[in-house]
């Protein structure tokens, strides 16, 4: 059984992830600006974060450079490899947390990360695992829009392993998947898998979430 502390903090789990919507599109535009060949000017502004979980557009950001991902103490049972067959997709898991409230997946777009405050994969509620898109290629969750419902999905940790299938895949706007998140990250319920990365690159910033909800096999 997880922690009381890790019980305690999903009362504002929930809330807090309506900030991760709007936050990836801009850690994607981020690390876009970090590959090399990027002739854009990173002091210019770029799409604004939400400032609250309500979805407000707070003040626009500046470009710079995103903060490191908050690497999480590994525990036994926390998911360390993602397979998708489909995409063949064959990727380690990091624990990562937040930063100034933002979740920051691995840097290493061939990584990704799980948030290990909220629901580990099998446990109640929505288990959710982020990636960098790099629009150039080379990003394990580039292709995730690809995914079709029945497709299936393997988390596999020390000793352990959760199979899953593919329930719906959407692609939503910034502001979209702002409103949705309590909803799409909900951290009661039975047990669900989220996959969540950037998309629709339009020459300068990722204006889309890729949204895969999958459930146990």
């Amino acid at each position: 059984m997880r922690a009381a502390t890790d019980n305690r903090g999903r009362s504002w789990l929930s809330g807090t992830l309506a900030l991760v919507a709007a936050s990836l599109v801009v850690l994607g535009l981020l690390w876009w600006w970090q590959q090399p060949g990027s002739s854009s000017d990173p002091s210019a502004s770029v799409s604004s974060t939400p400032s609250s979980s309500s979805g407000s557009t707070g003040t626009p950001m500046r470009a710079s450079t995103p903060p490191p991902a908050k690497r999480l103490p590994s525990r036994p049972g926390d998911p360390t490899r993602l397979s998708i067959p489909a995409l063949d997709v064959d990727t380690e898991v990091d624990a990562v947390g937040t930063r100034r409230d933002v979740l920051v997946p691995p840097a290493d777009p061939q990584r990704v990360g799980w948030w290990g405050g909220g629901a580990a994969p099998g446990e109640p509620g929505r288990a959710l695992l982020a990636g960098h898109t790099v629009h150039t290629g080379g990003g394990a969750l580039d292709d995730l829009e690809m995914l079709e419902p029945g497709d299936r999905v393997v988390v596999g940790g020390e000793g352990s392993r959760t199979r899953w299938v593919v329930d719906s895949v959407r692609v939503l706007a910034k502001g979209e998947l702002a409103r949705e998140a309590e909803r799409v990250f909900a951290q009661d319920g039975p047990p669900r898998l989220v996959l969540l990365t950037c998309e629709d690159w339009d020459g300068a910033a990722y204006r889309s979430n890729v949204v895969v909800v999958a459930r146990p096999a």
